[in-house]
């Protein structure tokens, strides 16, 4: 959310020539098509479902949101390319969030269609499955951050249990870095933590195409520490695995959300570099005196039009505060700070 590049609001895709939520099934290179899906959200207004044709049907990356006007996006989309629902043999589920998971849910059980997830997200459908929102460690967290007052809010605004066929387990899971054989192609699934400890992204090195999911973002960095189950370092998690995916060949970006970019090295290389910013701003925070993440956050400016912490809603105020923990464990990781818990929250200190 803090990511300081072109605006996602304005962006236009290449292969669409239009707005990149523009509804559709847009051709972005032999047998490959990208459908728009709505998003009940003002920020990301879609997310990208791809669509790869083979000689055995359809293979979908992603699936969309399990809502009315979703399902009815990707129908109308399929039937611009001559197909339906009941084409689609399996579905490439980059991570568990359910703007790419409920629908591919939805439509696996009721087509038959294989369901693929990465297992590092196995602990969060866990957890959903269970049944009970208010076992999420979102709340404690918060108060760990030292933002008890939106750990109080975030509690008022608990959800009801969620839909058990939203979110029933994959017919496979992957669990590590693998080959996949699938609509006449050959895919890299790549284990990409950090925005999910179950993320993954496929690459197809002859077709020069990166599925990227929400781990490389043409003009938005993804969430960072905002995870029903909490992880050590989800930052350097996130960073490691940009750096393992610049480790690939340079291939076109095709992201969940924003419009096709041509070089998935270009922009993971700002990825990189826009989080050493946000790590060097946290330090200058903790020059004046020690703080907890909440008070970190209170002193960096957020999104591209750098607003106010204060000027943020509940639902962002909460990821800023998550966001900017994950940043100060990363530093001390790294030895440039040190942390001590107390009754207000974690406090964090330059070492």
């Amino acid at each position: 959310m803090t990511d300081p590049g072109t605006s996602t609001a304005r962006a236009v895709s290449p292969d669409s020539g239009e707005h990149w939520s523009a509804p559709g099934a847009w051709r972005v290179a032999e047998g490959v098509h990208r459908i728009p899906l709505p998003l009940p959200m003002d920020g990301l207004r879609a997310v990208n479902v791809y669509v790869l044709e083979g000689p055995d049907g359809l293979t979908l990356v992603d699936g969309g949101w399990a809502i009315t006007e979703g399902r009815a996006a990707l129908k109308a989309g399929l039937r611009r390319i001559g197909a339906g629902f009941g084409d689609i043999r399996r579905f490439l589920v980059t991570h568990v969030h359910r703007d790419h998971y409920t629908l591919a849910s939805v439509l696996g059980a009721e087509y038959g269609a294989e369901l693929a997830l990465g297992v590092g997200d196995k602990p969060t459908l866990d957890l959903v499955n269970g049944g009970d929102p208010s076992s999420y460690a979102t709340g404690r967290m918060l108060r760990e951050a030292g933002a008890h007052e939106i750990a109080e809010q975030w509690a008022a605004t608990t959800p009801p249990p969620p839909d058990p066929a939203l979110w029933r387990y994959p017919d496979l899971w992957l669990e590590e870095d693998r080959t996949l054989s699938v609509a006449g192609r050959t895919l890299d699934a790549v284990h990409t933590p950090g925005h999910t400890q179950g993320h993954f992204v496929f690459a197809d090195r002859p077709a020069e195409l990166l599925f990227a999911g929400d781990h490389v973002l043409p003009t938005i960095t993804p969430s960072i520490g905002f995870e029903p189950v909490p992880v050590l370092s989800p930052l350097g998690d996130f960073m490691a695995s940009l750096t393992k995916v610049r480790g690939l060949p340079d291939l076109r970006l095709l992201p969940a959300h924003g419009p096709v970019a041509p070089s998935s090295h270009a922009r993971v290389d700002e990825l990189l570099a826009h989080h050493e910013d946000r790590l060097r701003l946290c330090l200058d925070a903790l020059a004046s005196g020690p703080k907890t993440s909440r008070g970190v956050a209170e002193r960096l400016p957020w999104t591209r039009h750098e607003h106010t912490f204060a000027s943020l809603d509940l639902f962002n105020g909460g990821l800023a505060v998550l966001e900017t923990k994950a940043h100060l464990e990363l530093l001390v990781a790294r030895g440039d700070a040190a942390r001590t818990e107390t009754e207000a929250g974690v406090v964090f200190r330059v070492r």
